[in-house]
């Protein structure tokens, strides 16, 4: 038998395939499809208005503008914006506030605490029965800045025509450098 037989050898029938180098070309344009590379048609994208961004752009700010006027009038400024403010609020109408200097005692205490106190009198002088805000004492120092400040809630809420209340306030905790207290009523 043919156990010892050799495998059959290939048959070279057909040449292997060759790849081939180039691509083959595109099909020429004609002429009269209407097509030109130079064209500023579609595909290219038209130029924007730039009218319309700066309109566009005008209104996004004044409603940013008008939402921050409303929100300042209506919260009022941060305190980290740098702006005066008055110290006091307005005068109260038909009330009269009255701290007179020398009712004001400033001095060291036995064991080196620094003492303030302050006596005065709130007196409605209107035809009406008026509702009384806090005071608000404020130390200050030679360059004539605040070191020290508190409140001072009113013994009565309300005052009637003619009525007075007497106010004696003191505190031990005042710095060194405060030299002069000026009183007035605490803003909102």
């Amino acid at each position: 038998m043919a156990e010892d037989a050799a495998p059959p050898a290939p048959a070279f029938d057909q040449p292997p395939p060759v790849a081939e180098a180039f691509p083959t070309p595109p099909p020429p344009v004609e002429p009269d499809d209407g097509y030109s590379p130079f064209a500023a048609e579609p595909p290219f994208r038209p130029r924007r208005n730039p009218l319309k961004i700066w309109t566009a752009a005008a209104a996004v700010f004044a409603v940013l503008a008008l939402g921050t006027i409303g929100a300042v009038s209506y919260w009022g400024l941060p305190d980290w914006v740098p702006v005066s403010r008055p110290t006091f609020a307005v005068k109260q109408p038909d009330l009269v506030l009255e701290f007179p200097p020398e009712q004001q005692d400033r001095r060291t205490l036995p064991n080196g605490t620094e003492f303030f106190g302050a006596s005065g009198t709130i007196t409605n002088v209107g035809r009406e029965t008026r509702a009384v805000p806090s005071i608000l004492i404020v130390m200050r120092d030679a360059r004539d800045r605040i070191v020290y400040s508190w409140e001072v809630a009113p013994p009565k809420a309300q005052l009637a025509p003619g009525e007075s209340v007497t106010i004696n306030e003191a505190v031990t905790d005042v710095p060194k450098s405060a030299k002069f207290a000026e009183i007035g009523w605490k803003p909102d």
